[in-house]
């Protein structure tokens, strides 16, 4: 079974009712600045592989630049805020496999955010011609690893720089 095929056969969590989810647009700056205070250190290590206090202001300009193709960015929302995103950033050398990044707020955490964001942003990369997103996990990551595990029961990592690297295949679109 692709992970599509299972998005869609597995029901969400209850919270995810109050969620929306939409492409990022130039004026999310302000809400991914203020998605940091509920954002702890060890998260925000865990996306970014280096201490910072906040999200930092590279990210967000590199947020302002999407073209929406190549590189495409989903926000999970309640009410005005950000409370999850996923990206992609296809790759230059194989125009078929694009780097995969998440970041939920961690109230949000453990409620099927990051699942219903990667499902939906696998969703548009298969319509875009990606089959496979590129993921690297640190060690610690134990919420990553479980969630990749679980979608993708068969993709083994190999380990590089101090962190787990996956090839995640997307299937067929539907």
């Amino acid at each position: 079974m692709s992970f599509m095929t299972q998005l869609k056969d597995e029901g969400g969590s209850p919270w995810l009712g109050d969620v929306r989810v939409r492409p990022y647009g130039i004026t999310d700056g302000p809400r991914l600045r203020r998605m940091s205070g509920r954002l702890s250190t060890h998260s925000l290590y865990s996306r970014f592989f280096a201490g910072t206090p906040h999200i930092p202001d590279t990210y967000v300009r590199h947020l302002d630049r999407l073209d929406h193709w190549d590189r495409e960015a989903l926000v999970a929302l309640v009410d005005d805020d950000i409370v999850g995103i996923a990206e992609y950033v296809r790759a230059p050398a194989d125009p078929h496999r694009a780097e995969l990044a998440v970041l939920v707020t961690d109230p949000w955490q453990r409620h099927g955010v990051g699942r219903l964001l990667v499902g939906c942003l696998a969703l548009t990369a298969a319509r875009r011609g990606i089959t496979a997103f590129d993921a690297g996990v640190l060690p610690g990551n134990r919420p990553a690893l479980s969630a990749i595990r679980t979608a993708w029961p068969l993709v083994r990592p190999w380990h590089e720089d101090g962190s787990a690297h996956f090839r995640l295949p997307l299937g067929a679109p539907a």
